[in-house]
């Protein structure tokens, strides 16, 4: 396959990178290097220093012959949408319409998005939330996520343009920001290694689903063959903010107590996904347990501290 994948220099698309190259596909990468790093890039990748807003966008396509675009680029961060949800719907649904209006005209046979489940789904009552819950986001960032599966739909309809959008939990993992709000493990991580005493907002009993980065990956690599239409992509478990630093802590050795700061507005009080729909559709399955992932995640922090 020859396959485009924006955000490719960020945390989950340059694994995601890595792994098509590993896997022998040619990829090209577009990264206009906001929150990316030119370290994450994978040097078998051609890549493209470019906003996706950007009409350098149609050269890109037109010159391309992809058959396959990966989309991860986004604006991700709540808060910020909270501040400049024009930014957020700029960055988010209008880079994305630019994207499939150069799919459709140049050839792109599949479009796979990397979404955000809980985000766009707001606090449910029936959990883990099914694909089929209804849509109730709290916070800008959740609107402009849900509303490009809007569009993934009428392109398919209009322009038989197949799709897959992946809804991703809490994903964690080496190379996450720690300066993101949504990036909690790298958060803490890097926090323990220094000797710092990281922030909890609120009681620490919010609940996510976090999910290890090389899971996410083998599902979105499976995704460019197989399944239509949106799966959650998840471990289907509930952890609370409390519990995973508690199990941080253990891993780190380390006896330091967090600070509690203010609930952040537009944070869900709850968030986890049910994975029944991918595990069928895709024949995926997350593989690496939290434990296991945490451990990875500290070891990765640590060494970059050395």
């Amino acid at each position: 396959m020859k396959i485009l994948v924006t955000g490719g220099a960020g945390f989950i698309g340059s694994h995601l990178v890595d792994e098509l190259v590993e896997k022998g596909h040619e990829v090209a990468v577009i990264d206009n290097l906001s929150t990316g790093k030119k370290d994450n890039l994978n040097p078998n990748a051609e890549f493209h220093e470019l906003d996706i807003n950007s009409d350098g966008i149609v050269d890109i396509l037109k010159n391309g012959n992809f058959t396959h675009v990966i989309h991860q680029a986004a604006q991700v961060r709540v808060t910020r949408s909270l501040e400049d949800p024009v930014l957020d719907a700029t960055s988010n649904i209008v880079g994305s319409i630019n994207l499939l209006e150069n799919c459709r005209r140049y050839g792109v046979e599949r479009f796979v998005y990397g979404n955000s489940g809980g985000a766009m789904s707001g606090n449910q009552d029936n959990l883990p939330m099914k694909e089929s819950h209804p849509v109730s986001p709290e916070s800008p960032y959740g609107v402009s996520k849900h509303t490009v599966e809007h569009y993934l739909a009428i392109y398919n309809k209009l322009y038989n343009l197949d799709y897959v959008s992946l809804r991703y939990p809490n994903v964690y993992g080496p190379r996450q920001d720690s300066s993101g709000e949504g990036g909690v493990v790298a958060i803490f991580c890097n926090k323990l290694v220094n000797d710092e005493r990281p922030v909890i907002f609120g009681d620490g009993e919010q609940t996510r689903d976090f999910t290890y980065v090389k899971d996410v990956v083998n599902a979105t690599v499976m995704a460019l063959e197989k399944g239509s239409g949106e799966f959650n992509i998840s471990t289907s478990r509930e952890t609370s903010v409390n519990e995973l630093y508690e199990k941080l802590l253990e891993i780190s050795g380390k006896n330091m107590e967090p600070v509690h700061g203010n609930e952040r507005e537009g944070e869900l009080r709850r968030s986890v996904l049910d994975n029944s729909k991918a595990m069928e559709g895709l024949g995926w399955e997350p593989i690496v347990s939290l434990d296991e992932g945490l451990k990875l995640t500290f070891d990765y922090f640590n060494r970059r501290k050395e």
